[in-house]
C-alpha cells in the first residue's frame, strides 16, 4: 500500500508527496507538529498540515530570506530572527563574519527541539556561541527591544494562528523602532499566485513605515506554486544599489553575488502588487 501526504494549499489546490513513514507527531501548546519522511524531498517538517521545511529544498528558502537583507546592511552585527525555530535562517546569518550576536525568537519550544533532533544539518548552528534562543512571542520581544538590532528577519508560518500578528502594520512599526541606524528587515510574504491580496497589503504597510521597500522572489518547490515572495524594508540603503563585489564570500547553494539584484526583477503580474 502506498502512503501519500497532501497539503491543501487552497480549497481547490494542493501538493502531494509519497511518504515512507511518520517519524514524529505531537500536539504542542500552539500547533500540530509532524515530521515525515518522503521519497522526493527527504524529511519534511509539517506544522498544522503545512510544509515548513524539507531536507532537499530548505537551502533555497533560508538563503533567500537571510542573505538579501544581510548584504543590504553595511555592517550587520546584531540580528534577530522571528520564528524560524528550525534554525535554518540562523545558520545562514552566521555565515556573515560581521555578526556578533544572532537572537532566535521562537514562540514554540518544541519546534526548536524537534528540529534539533530530526534536522541536525538545519538546526546545528543553534548551539553556536553567538546564538541566543528566546522562547517567547516575537511581537512582544520587538516591543521590549527598541534600537537594538541591525537586521530583523521574519521567518513566520502562514498568516493564521500564532503568526497572524506578524503580517500586520503595528508589527512592522515595532520592527522599525527595534532597528538601529541603517537597519533592514525582511519578511517572507507568501505566494504571488495564491496570496496576492496579502502581498499587496503587506507591501503597502511596510512602505508606509520604511523609506525603502522592495519585493523580491525566488523558487522554493515545496511551497505553494513554487514561486515565493519576500518583502524588504530599509531605513536607508537600497538593496538594488548593492554591487556584487560588496557581497562577502559565502558558502551557499542558491544565493550568490550576481544573483542579488536579479531577484528584484519581477514578472509583471508580481510587480503590479507594489503599485
Amino acid at each position: 500500500m502506498e502512503l501519500w501526504y497532501t497539503e491543501k494549499q487552497t480549497p481547490d489546490h494542493g501538493i502531494t508527496s509519497k511518504i515512507t513513514r511518520t517519524l514524529h507527531h505531537e500536539q504542542t501548546d500552539y500547533q500540530t507538529l509532524d515530521v515525515i519522511e518522503t521519497k522526493q524531498f527527504g524529511r519534511m517538517l509539517v506544522l498544522d498540515g503545512m510544509v515548513m521545511t524539507t531536507d532537499r529544498d530548505e537551502f533555497a528558502y533560508h538563503e533567500l530570506l537571510a542573505h538579501v537583507g544581510m548584504v543590504t546592511h553595511p555592517n550587520p552585527r546584531r540580528v534577530l530572527v522571528v520564528g524560524g525555530g528550525d534554525g535554518g535562517v540562523i545558520r545562514e546569518v552566521l555565515k556573515h563574519p560581521s555578526v556578533e550576536k544572532a537572537v532566535l525568537c521562537e514562540i514554540d519550544r518544541r519546534v526548536i527541539e524537534v528540529s534539533q533532533e530530526f534536522f541536525p544539518e538545519i538546526a546545528g548552528a543553534l548551539t553556536d556561541s553567538r546564538v541566543e534562543i528566546r522562547v517567547e512571542d516575537g511581537i512582544q520581544h520587538i516591543k521590549a527591544h527598541p534600537d537594538t538590532y541591525d537586521v530583523i528577519l521574519v521567518d513566520s508560518t502562514e498568516p493564521i494562528g500564532p503568526a497572524e500578528g506578524l503580517f500586520q502594520k503595528p508589527f512592522y512599526q515595532g520592527i522599525e523602532q527595534a532597528l538601529r541606524l541603517e537597519g533592514v528587515m525582511v519578511a517572507q510574504t507568501e505566494s504571488p499566485w495564491f496570496n496576492r491580496d496579502l502581498i499587496r497589503q503587506v507591501y503597502r504597510d511596510i512602505a508606509s513605515v520604511f523609506p525603502v521597500t522592495r519585493l523580491y522572489t525566488g523558487s522554493v518547490p515545496t511551497y505553494p506554486s513554487g514561486l515565493w515572495s519576500f518583502t524588504l524594508g530599509s531605513k536607508g540603503r537600497d538593496p538594488l544599489e548593492v554591487k556584487a563585489d560588496q557581497v562577502p564570500e559565502l558558502k551557499t547553494r542558491y544565493y550568490h553575488p550576481h544573483l542579488h539584484t536579479s531577484l528584484f526583477q519581477l514578472p509583471s503580474f508580481v510587480e503590479e502588487l507594489t503599485r
